[in-house]
């Protein structure tokens, strides 16, 4: 049984990847910051513990950090996401975004490296996006973050690797969340034309691919595009 962190876990694919690694009995741990109502259904579902928390607060993180305790596995998976033209869009929107989607990555990194290292092993998935592979029209901030937790992730998985730590990327395409409530229909319906494997992505798919790159022991460094071949 291992000890697992998902950040983001109240929804989506947070909440399918706290499921995930709960059936299998592993102890799951999850952060969230607003959706209480939501984390408690996915307590009851998983038994899974919820702790409340803004990762792009670092003293938040941290205190949480020492509330859990040693971990195996670290899903930096919270996010969030802002649409418009880079024109319209105020630094305040940027700097969230980057707070949120990058500096929250550091933070958990940095408050749980020192159980990975004490231990020798362990190992780190982050959550980006096939928009931080190719960039995305009216998402250039979103791209921008999500391109920057690439590099982090290969980044680390230089800097870690010797100390017996993984890091590893999924990239999901468009996934059926509350991310994509508000895209129109029309849209959906022709990204799902686009994508050649015929539909669009559930977050039970992206949960999959984290699984996977948790049991498998000789990845590191790598970007797994969870996408249905629309980013190839």
């Amino acid at each position: 049984m291992s000890t697992v962190l998902v950040t983001g876990g109240s929804r989506g694919i947070g909440a399918a990847t706290v499921e995930l690694f709960a059936s299998r009995g592993d102890k799951v741990y999850f952060l969230y910051e607003k959706e209480h109502e939501s984390a408690a259904l996915v307590q009851a579902k998983t038994g899974a513990t919820p702790v409340c928390c803004d990762v792009s607060d670092g003293n938040a993180v941290h205190a949480a950090a020492e509330k859990i305790g040693p971990i195996d596995l670290l899903v930096c998976n919270a996010g969030i996401s802002i649409t418009g033209l880079i024109q319209d869009l105020p630094a305040e929107q940027w700097d969230r975004l980057f707070d949120v989607n990058v500096k929250g990555i550091y933070h958990c990194v940095q408050a749980f490296l020192p159980g990975f290292l004490q231990m020798q092993s362990g190992c780190i998935i982050t959550v980006s996006s096939m928009w931080g592979q190719v960039g995305a029209s009216c998402e250039v901030a979103y791209s921008a973050t999500k391109g920057a937790v690439i590099a982090m992730t290969k980044a680390l998985a230089q800097e870690l690797g010797p100390s017996g730590i993984r890091v590893n990327c999924v990239a999901p395409g468009v996934i059926c969340t509350d991310m994509c409530a508000d895209v129109r229909p029309e849209i959906m319906e022709e990204l799902r034309q686009q994508t050649p494997i015929g539909r669009l992505g559930t977050a039970a798919d992206v949960a999959q691919a984290i699984l996977y790159l948790a049991d498998a022991k000789f990845i590191t460094g790598q970007v797994l595009g969870v996408n249905g071949g629309l980013v190839i």
